[in-house]
């Protein structure tokens, strides 16, 4: 059925399908008894999946990446559709809207998409509000944090603590993205002294909020895949230092290798199929780095349930979907999850965290 839809999707411009795609969200939404519907026909339901991390139980692996949910509105729909988490954003203090258009292009022959929106929402107080005014899905929600584009880095920590600060009751987890190529200059906060910097007051912020709520919210690290491994072992170290709760590997590429499509050229960070081995190498060397003691969130390239069991075994204990979802439909995350417990019956193993890092 998605393949019909693709076609006509695929005959608007991109922005303009995801738009559309975001309003029929909202009307999906509005409406529980379809909600409880799509949501019967799409979950599956088996222990084996199940992923407990940070006190919290994930029913499945496979969550929806930042990027899609950008303004924390239709997050409800999305998690009937059976992922088991939703990660929304990313959002910064002050609304903003991004870069100019055209900014966000379909690779088809390459299973890929290039995208330099560059942080377009429409900030943390309205997507508070619609975390009071939405139901809460039965799955985890992550928040994907920046800064204003035009915050020198020299006072990003500031819009990272105001993000934490606002949304902090309303998140599972929080990601602080600095790894995005679509904000000038927001890659280099991924330096030693810089990210030392940066994560002493985030980390802070949390403790005071910790201390003031009496609830923990895990922070995350989200790193970008355009950087040598001594580069990346410095980020783990750094971030194991300040106690960061987790790390997502990896955000969009500047890599533009053996690609197809005439749009190959853009600007922007590219995702899809392209990335699939890269970001897996990366969540191998950060597995190797902490030893498995922090978890690991898999993105990049991730099409089927074998792709994501490679990215399981490689180390992440959870992954993420957003280009193969584009190229896939909405189906995904319950063709995805049928096919894990394929492989684990077929590999004789009990359960999806006994397959972490088994590769490794």
């Amino acid at each position: 059925m998605y393949a019909t839809w693709r076609k006509w999707l695929f005959r608007l411009d991109p922005e303009t399908a995801h738009e559309w795609t975001i309003r029929s969200l909202q009307a999906l939404q509005s409406v529980p008894a379809i909600l409880t519907a799509v949501e019967r026909r799409m979950c599956v339901k088996d222990d084996r999946l199940a992923v407990r991390c940070w006190n919290r139980v994930f029913p499945n692996p496979v969550g929806l990446a930042a990027g899609f949910d950008k303004h924390a509105g239709v997050y409800p729909a999305l998690a009937a559709f059976g992922f088991g988490s939703i990660e929304v954003g990313t959002l910064t203090p002050r609304p903003q809207p991004g870069n100019p258009k055209p900014r966000l292009f379909r690779l088809p022959e390459d299973e890929a998409i290039i995208n330099r929106m560059g942080f377009n929402n429409s900030g943390i107080e309205h997507a508070a509000r619609s975390f009071v005014s939405l139901p809460r899905p039965a799955v985890p929600i992550g928040i994907n944090l920046g800064k204003n584009k035009d915050i020198p880095n020299e006072q990003a920590a500031n819009d990272y603590r105001i993000g934490l600060r606002t949304l902090y009751r309303y998140g599972d987890y929080f990601v602080i993205n600095i790894s995005s190529p679509n904000t000038q200059g927001l890659r280099d906060l991924q330096q030693v002294n810089a990210l030392d910097r940066l994560l002493d007051k985030v980390m802070e912020e949390k403790r005071q909020l910790q201390q003031k709520t009496g609830e923990e919210r895990p922070i995350l690290l989200k790193v970008a895949p355009d950087m040598p491994l001594d580069m990346l072992s410095d980020m783990v170290r750094i971030g194991l230092q300040h106690r960061i709760n987790g790390f997502i590997a990896t955000n969009t590429t500047l890599a533009r290798e053996e690609l197809k499509n005439a749009h190959a050229g853009e600007t922007g960070g590219l995702s899809g199929k392209p990335l699939r081995r890269k970001s897996t190498e990366f969540i191998r060397h950060i597995y190797r780095e902490t030893e498995g003691s922090v978890p690991i969130i898999g993105v990049g390239g991730i099409f089927t349930g074998e792709d994501a069991y490679e990215k399981i075994r490689a180390g992440a204990r959870l992954v993420q979907v957003y280009t193969g979802m584009i190229y896939r439909g909405p189906g995904i995350a319950r063709e995805i999850n049928q096919t894990l417990i394929r492989l684990l019956e077929r590999d004789g193993l009990d359960s999806i965290e006994s397959a972490v890092g088994v590769d490794v």
